[in-house]
């Protein structure tokens, strides 16, 4: 194989002119699931050059920052509640709490009064000068993502989205009955 075969290709993102069916016209248009498909599709562009960006220049894997990210926005939040709006489990984030740790990103966890064995995470010095040398290359890609739409149809997108992830402790975590086992379809 030649040439760049990840999610980074230069043209990532980019339709294929060729005379095969527009994939993402089928995907937009056609497509059983259009939700899921339009906040996969957004949340990977957005994503792959950013984390990309931020592994390249400053040795940190995804779960690394995520968990900076989300200590910048909640000072003094656990590994717990970074996995429960991250959706990344918890084991992946406790491995990435001791490496930044030892990278001196976050200060060395306190217990939370009440909270058993819950800590409370704070960043380091180091930590918010990383935060607000990365935050500006975030805001510029979701404001370039967001171009498109006028300042009401943002607003309103916003609080739609709100919407449906403030609802996400109803269905997030178990699948729908429609999806079934495969014991349950041998039997039918």
């Amino acid at each position: 194989m030649s040439g760049p075969q990840s999610a980074c290709d230069e043209d990532f993102g980019m339709p294929d002119t060729g005379d095969a069916p527009n994939m993402l016209d089928a995907k937009l248009w056609a497509n059983p699931c259009p939700f899921t498909f339009r906040i996969n599709y957004l949340a990977l562009l957005y994503n792959t050059p950013l984390y990309g960006w931020i592994s390249d220049q400053y040795g940190l894997r995804r779960p690394e920052y995520v968990v900076l990210y989300s200590l910048a926005l909640a000072d003094g939040g656990s590994a717990r509640d970074v996995s429960l709006t991250s959706g990344f489990p918890k084991n992946t984030l406790s491995r990435a709490v001791k490496s930044l740790e030892k990278m001196g990103l976050i200060k060395l966890r306190s217990k939370v009064p009440g909270g058993r064995r819950r800590q409370a995470l704070h960043l380091s010095d180091a930590g918010w000068a990383l935060f607000n040398e990365t935050r500006p290359a975030f805001e510029a890609q979701e404001k370039r993502m967001l171009k498109a739409l006028s300042e009401g149809e943002r607003q309103m997108l916003f609080e739609l989205m709100s919407k449906v992830v403030m609802d996400a402790q109803e269905w997030a975590g178990d699948l729908p009955p429609e999806a079934g086992t495969n014991k349950e379809r041998a039997r039918q």
